[in-house]
């Protein structure tokens, strides 16, 4: 029963075997390893130019192995007695990652879509619980919305404390957790600025100012006090967001909670790019990769702060979105494909050509091996990088996994007389996991700058 998900290891300490520990999981288990041994050394059509050998020893394990495999159970009902007696002595495990392929190709998610009213583009989001997820949108809004309760509510956006000072309204474009998932980082009500809440309460802490000129498009987390954003004045900043060394305002009223100012450590103009666009950092090469909208990607050494390199990318057209897998690999979403990227050359891997006609991909994400990428025309799609090939359906076998969302709304502009709220095809410009990745939300809108709507769902 479902094969794969769930792991336990039953060590007997006195009695009989446990009912998994049959003989003949060793001979199938043997039979599977030589047929992959033969079909990676299957001769190709043409000859290879590089060519890697292994190791010719015996198929033979060490008795403690053979032990290990005879006691390991695959089956969720061993799984779930072994977690409710508590049995010490059983090592148990759960592959998340099955599970949200598992749903996927047998198509059991189911949409809830959300009513958003007069909302205008949801730009970005992240999932706050089991129950909460929270996201921006252009109109400058920061909601939450409860799974559970299905209601909307909204976070108020911080202001900077310069007087007189002209207020850039652009959206919010990005919101980061930290990786202890203390502090919530976003965009402030000035779109130029940083806001950061403290979580569960969402608390606010403090508003970041005098980083950028022109609002943020991009923001990552170092580790929980160090956080880099970047703008569309084509600059970087780095911020520390440290509550022992704010000074916090004197508050009035108890209801009226209070939070600091703080300004960047360090400001940098990110050469040869114009827009940065997206921020993701590589924790293992300790880098942070930007992307800008003159098609190049952006290196900076996570340590320093310094940038270290930038690459233009081929023939890459409106790339708004990177993503980065522990593997040691990039993900840029562009007009017509996604581009997989050696993280330590940043050579093209592979080019992942869009399964329809005028998808451009407006958002990419890595769960486990799993690629999700959001597109323009109201889809979801789902690559394999292990494999190398979209995910293929286990209901149906001619096609691929692909979510497609409902049509969402389109609300008139003042000037356009007589024009009726209408239904159209979103663009998906977010979505995100939640920790059993077995839920799903995305959101979007329409892809014209100039028409004013939104869409929002929960697949689950």
């Amino acid at each position: 029963m479902f094969n794969g998900m769930v792991k336990t290891i039953r060590d007997s300490i006195v009695g009989t075997y446990p009912s998994c520990h049959v003989n003949s999981r060793l001979e199938e288990r043997r039979a599977k390893q030589r047929a992959m041994r033969q079909e990676r050394r299957r001769k190709p059509d043409k000859p290879d130019d590089f060519v890697t050998y292994e190791d010719s020893g015996s198929d033979e394990e060490t008795p403690q192995q053979q032990d290990e495999v005879l006691n390991t159970s695959y089956n969720l009902c061993d799984y779930l007695r072994s977690r409710e007696s508590s049995l010490c002595d059983q090592r148990r495990s759960v592959n998340v990652e099955f599970t949200s392929r598992y749903v996927l190709t047998h198509d059991m998610l189911r949409e809830t879509q959300i009513n958003l009213g007069y909302i205008n583009k949801v730009f970005c989001s992240k999932w706050l619980s089991n129950r909460q997820v929270v996201f921006g949108t252009k109109c400058n809004k920061l909601l939450v919305y409860d799974v559970n309760m299905r209601r909307v509510d909204a976070i108020p956006t911080l202001s900077n404390s310069r007087a007189n000072h002209p207020e850039i309204q652009g959206g919010l474009h990005a919101i980061e957790l930290s990786p202890s998932r203390s502090f919530l980082a976003t965009g402030a009500r000035n779109s130029s600025d940083i806001a950061v809440y403290r979580l569960p309460t969402l608390d606010p802490v403090c508003v970041g100012e005098n980083g950028h000129r022109d609002l943020i498009m991009g923001m990552c987390w170092l580790d929980d006090q160090f956080l880099v954003s970047g703008s569309k004045d084509s600059r970087m900043a780095l911020w520390r967001i440290n509550e022992d060394h704010m000074d916090f305002p004197d508050g009035g009223e108890e209801s009226c909670p209070t939070f600091a100012t703080i300004h960047p450590l360090s400001v940098k103009e990110v050469r040869t790019a114009q827009r940065i666009r997206s921020l993701c950092f590589n924790k293992e090469f300790k880098e942070i990769a930007a992307l800008s909208l003159n098609g190049y990607i952006h290196i900076f050494n996570a340590e320093t702060f310094k940038q270290t390199l930038s690459r233009k990318l081929p023939n890459c057209q409106d790339n708004v979105s990177i993503a980065y897998h522990s593997d040691g690999l990039y993900a840029v979403g562009c007009r017509s494909y996604t581009i997989l990227l050696d993280a330590r050359t940043l050579q093209t891997i592979k080019k992942i050509t869009s399964r329809y006609s005028g998808c451009g991909i407006r958002a990419t994400s890595f769960e486990g091996n799993l690629l999700t990428v959001g597109t323009g025309l109201g889809m979801l799609l789902f690559y394999d990088i292990r494999a190398g090939k979209y995910l293929e359906s286990s209901v149906n076998a001619s096609r691929t996994v692909a979510l497609k969302c409902s049509k969402g709304i389109v609300y008139p502009e003042d000037e356009m007389d007589g024009f009726q709220q209408v239904k159209y095809v979103p663009a998906i410009y977010t979505h995100c996991y939640d920790s059993t990745r077995m839920r799903l939300f995305a959101a979007g809108g329409p892809l014209p700058a100039t028409l004013v709507g939104n869409y929002a769902g929960v697949w689950q």
